[in-house]
């Protein structure tokens, strides 16, 4: 025969025994049910006592005249002893290890474990009743004997002890039943390499614990809530889950805690969670489930609680949510990295006004006005962030936007007697993403955009001081439609893990004057913990194929950049790598000090940027920084005040929000 045949696992209806009135509430109630309901070793020890009972009973028959027939098992009033002092003990010359027939067992190895069990009955000693209990239980304690009996012969060399003994069954097979979730291998590995031996019945406990520990480790409320040995060594198993019955939604004011009417939609709700009706309740799925109902971001406080069902082989799930307010206005501020000079260079005062929950739906609205000493942004947004009926939890965004930027990126220069120009953007479009693998997000979108640029005086202009041109098409503005594809890998969202992005977007000439390119961008960050210490290694680059404006060339230098020098001063290419090394160490508290290094370059891509305006600024096309700063925490983000020095010994300030990109 096969070494597994004969093991079959069969899904059957769940049964749970009633917890008792005593018994905590769920999802806790089944630790309360049976361990293992027949053939355990307590179970065996009981038959062990019925059987030493009847051996007391008959010694005054089989020994008349013995005073070992007329001993007690009084309680013994000093634990650590045997048995009483007024206790009689009798001689016994031979003690054996036999079958219920009374005659040697098949098989030796057996009965070299019954007899090496045995402590106190040995050939030649002097016994008390309590030491030949205490034997009999050791015998029982083994696991392999379903039955030990005692029995007393009275023989010319004196009196033989033979502990009668009844193996259990050869394992041949397993039937499981009820195991939905429990993988059908874990059953059949703790099983396998008793096939064809004695069942040990202290090997199915642990194989019992380890399948309530399977259950444990999981979150998930279920557990061997019966076992038993069939004719034939087949063992059967039961095993209790219970399955999600309904699922309740119930809203609770913000003050009193009552219940009480809310705004958003249930099925908005029902549609994040992963426990579903009909699984088998886990607690930690539930636990997560609460997570990803926090950071939709519209409930101040989520809780899930199991209750006892009609149906006692299943559980009720309710869950309480208080609602966030929905919408309201704000204000703040910014920097721009566009301007670099000045008393106030580069601040930007903003307003806002943001509904978390329109339609009761977790659709998200924005509407913001920022605006500088020369920058203005216009911005409405509307996310949908999982659009309905989608299984594959796409979100979807709407934008439109119309923005003012100083052109100093690409055509500044140090000379401030030259005017200042600006490039205006007005944008519309549509993204959608997904995540379509563990660790990685996909977006795609349509995006229309036309931008050119503007003198200090507001009217537009097609050439720069260095009569560079600031368009593409030789006109007042460039006209495109741009379609995106972004791929991100993210470890986790702590900062030190690996992060990995790639972006395409495409240029498409729908007609003659739109531009038609195709713009590639990538970046990559990894942290290292070196003792109290982070190492910070991050490497970006990008490349631009066709016609694209000028003002859109890759800018080298800057906060974000290499600091050390002004914001694009080390070049504006067609292609462009920078990469940077950081160390940050903590201070006090929230204080970090950094020290790190950066390097930059257009990769000799500067002239072939329509009107070369880098090389018409003398831009060097590379270079390089270093310095320290510090990082505190702040409910901005991350403000940064760093010192750089750069390949010219010169240094500068940095101030910033965030981390670098």
């Amino acid at each position: 025969m096969a070494r597994n045949e004969g093991i079959r696992f069969v899904s059957s209806s769940i049964k749970i025994p009633s917890p008792a009135p005593s018994s905590p509430p769920l999802p806790h109630f089944l630790l309360s049910s049976l361990p293992f309901a027949r053939q355990t070793l307590s179970f065996h020890l009981d038959r062990a006592k019925e059987a030493f009972h009847d051996f007391l009973t008959s010694l005054p028959n089989r020994w008349p005249r013995t005073p070992f027939a007329m001993a007690r098992t009084e309680a013994e009033p000093n634990p650590r002893r045997h048995g009483k002092e007024d206790e009689e003990r009798v001689l016994i010359s031979e003690v054996l290890i036999r079958n219920k027939d009374g005659e040697t067992l098949e098989q030796a190895d057996l009965e070299a474990i019954a007899a090496g069990a045995l402590k106190s009955c040995r050939p030649n000693s002097a016994l008390t009743v309590r030491e030949v209990q205490e034997d009999v239980h050791r015998v029982i304690q083994t696991g392999l004997f379903s039955l030990c009996m005692p029995v007393a012969f009275d023989t010319r060399d004196g009196i033989r002890l033979v502990f009668q003994v009844e193996p259990n069954q050869e394992f041949r097979g397993l039937i499981c039943e009820g195991a939905n979730v429990l993988p059908s291998k874990f059953v059949e590995d703790a099983f396998r390499d008793g096939y064809g031996k004695i069942v040990n019945v202290r090997h199915l406990d642990e194989v019992i614990k380890s399948i309530n520990g399977w259950y444990q480790d999981r979150g998930l409320t279920g557990l061997v809530s019966y076992a038993e040995i069939l004719s034939g060594g087949i063992v059967r198993l039961e095993i209790s889950e219970a399955e999600v019955n309904n699922i309740t939604i119930r809203f609770l004011d913000r003050k009193t805690g009552e219940p009480t009417v809310g705004k958003t939609k249930q099925e908005t709700i029902l549609q994040q969670l992963t426990t579903k009706k009909g699984q088998v309740y886990s607690r930690l799925q539930g636990k997560r489930d609460v997570e990803t109902i926090l950071t939709m971001g519209i409930m101040e406080d989520v809780t899930i609680i199991p209750q006892p069902a009609a149906d006692p082989h299943k559980v009720d799930l309710v869950m309480n949510l208080v609602e966030r307010p929905s919408g309201g206005f704000s204000a703040g501020g910014g920097i721009s990295s566009g301007i670099t000079s000045g008393p106030l260079s580069g601040l930007i005062g903003s307003f806002a006004y943001s509904h978390r929950n329109v339609f009761g739906r977790n659709q998200k609205l924005n509407l913001s006005l920022e605006r500088g000493q020369i920058d203005s942004i216009y911005r409405m947004n509307y996310t949908d962030p999982w659009i309905e009926g989608d299984n594959k939890r796409t979100s979807r965004m709407i934008m439109v936007q119309n923005s003012r930027t100083p052109g100093t990126l690409v055509h500044g220069n140090n000379q401030f007697d030259h005017g200042g120009l600006t490039i205006g953007r007005v944008t519309g479009g549509i993204e959608y993403s997904r995540l379509f693998r563990p660790k990685w997000n996909g977006t795609a979108g349509l995006i229309y955009q036309r931008a050119g640029a503007r003198d200090d005086k507001g009217e537009p202009i097609i050439r720069d001081f260095y009569n560079s041109p600031l368009t593409a098409s030789g006109k007042a503005y460039d006209e495109m439609l741009i379609a995106k594809l972004e791929g991100v890998y993210t470890e986790s969202s702590d900062r030190s893990s690996s992060m990995f992005a790639l972006n395409t977007e495409q240029g498409l000439p729908l007609f003659n004057e739109w531009l038609c390119f195709n713009r590639i961008t990538a970046r990559a960050r990894q942290g290292f913990e070196i003792g109290p210490a982070r190492l910070m290694l991050s490497a970006s680059g990008g490349h631009v194929f066709g016609n694209f404006s000028p003002h859109e060339a890759f800018a080298i230098g800057g906060t974000n950049s290499v600091r050390g020098y002004e914001e694009g001063a080390v070049g504006s290419g067609r292609s462009y790598t920078v990469g940077s090394g950081e160390i940050s160490f903590g201070v006090y508290g929230p204080l970090e000090g950094v020290m790190f290094a950066d390097y930059g370059s257009d990769i000799g891509s500067g002239p072939t940027v329509p009107g070369d305006p880098a090389g018409a600024r003398g831009k060097p096309g590379n270079g390089y920084g270093y310095g320290v700063g510090i990082r505190v925490d702040s409910p901005l983000g991350p403000l940064r005040l760093e010192y750089a020095f750069n390949d010219r010994t010169t240094g500068r300030f940095h101030f910033g929000v965030g981390y670098r990109n």
